[in-house]
């Protein structure tokens, strides 16, 4: 398998996993929030990532909850289902009721926690590649893992029989720029691409598209892609703009939350947006201190994606969940 393998591109969100308030795993909502995306025209969907709360689940919620996303997408758009887990072994287990469920691929970081060195990761993913039937998506997340992936071991990892793309999210935009100038040829990358220096990038080197926590942004990214891909780059360009106004209000360099955790500060805007993200789940804690959600909302009214006359129901609304 390499790039050819599938048809991957555009924006993806990140889809957040709708708790109740009780805790439990909303299925109505994971539904409503899948037929949500198709309708605002995504290109795809991931599940079970960072946003998705993946480690406040045990094996069986996740495989329940992919499960439960890939039937009502029923083909509409790819599903990639996020593994990432302590072990390669978990990784593979969970990568196997991914490919039963009809998933169309599958997302592994490194191993959190672990710190692995360079040759650790390669081997980590050389085990994963044998044992697995989908596309693999690797990605570099060193937030979440403590460790970034090297361009050298990068292109180890891309002459595995079943990569077919990297989701490189790191705050290291020469990484960024490195990683599609050697790899794109062979792999997609999907990155921090909807800006102007991503715009100028996939015009002179490549890179496909931009995996995002939640979607909120698919407003602006969606036609940003569609504008791109049709040589309209001026009207691209407003586009990208627009997204980095929304998404550097709300998320630091290192990919923190300015308002709070990024799941929780993510579900409230979906709330004050009606759009249906649920609870998040201990460890996480609901963003509900007044001066954070004025911030979300008053991003969200700058933005254009609220008006006046919903700004004060929202923070209410919000402050009450």
């Amino acid at each position: 398998m390499d790039r050819t393998s599938v048809d991957w591109h555009g924006y993806w969100p990140a889809a957040p996993t709708p708790f109740g308030i009780d805790g439990e795993i909303d299925d109505r909502t994971i539904r409503e929030l899948m037929n949500h995306y198709v309708r605002v025209g995504v290109h795809g969907v991931l599940v079970n990532g960072s946003s998705g709360e993946w480690w406040a689940q045990s094996k069986d919620e996740r495989i329940h909850v992919a499960d439960v996303a890939i039937e009502e997408i029923s083909g509409r758009i790819p599903v990639l289902v996020g593994c990432t887990a302590f072990t390669a072994k978990e990784v593979i287990e969970l990568a196997k009721e991914a490919g039963s469920s009809g998933a169309q691929g599958i997302l592994a970081t490194p191993p959190p926690y672990a710190s692995p060195t360079q040759r650790e990761i390669l081997a980590y993913y050389s085990e994963i590649d044998a044992a697995i039937d989908l596309p693999l998506t690797v990605y570099n997340w060193p937030r979440g893992t403590a460790v970034e992936i090297s361009l050298e071991t990068a292109r180890e990892i891309s002459d595995l029989d079943h990569v077919v793309a990297f989701k490189n999210s790191t705050s290291n935009w020469d990484s960024v720029v490195n990683y599609i100038e050697a790899l794109s040829d062979q792999v997609r990358i999907f990155g921090s691409l909807i800006n102007r220096r991503g715009l100028a990038i996939m015009r002179g080197l490549g890179g496909d598209g931009y995996i995002d926590g939640g979607g909120v942004g698919a407003v602006y990214a969606v036609p940003f892609f569609d504008a791109m891909w049709n040589g309209r780059f001026d009207e691209a360009q407003i586009m990208a703009d627009q997204y980095w106004k929304l998404t550097s209000g709300w998320i630091n360099s290192d990919f923190s939350g300015k308002f709070g955790s990024p799941s929780s500060q993510l579900k409230a805007a979906m709330k004050m947006l009606g759009q249906p993200g649920g609870h998040v789940r201990p460890p996480l804690i609901p963003t509900t201190g007044r001066d954070s959600l004025e911030g979300i909302a008053t991003l969200l009214l700058d933005c254009g994606l609220i008006d006046e006359g919903t700004l004060h129901v929202a923070i209410s609304s919000s402050a009450s969940n």
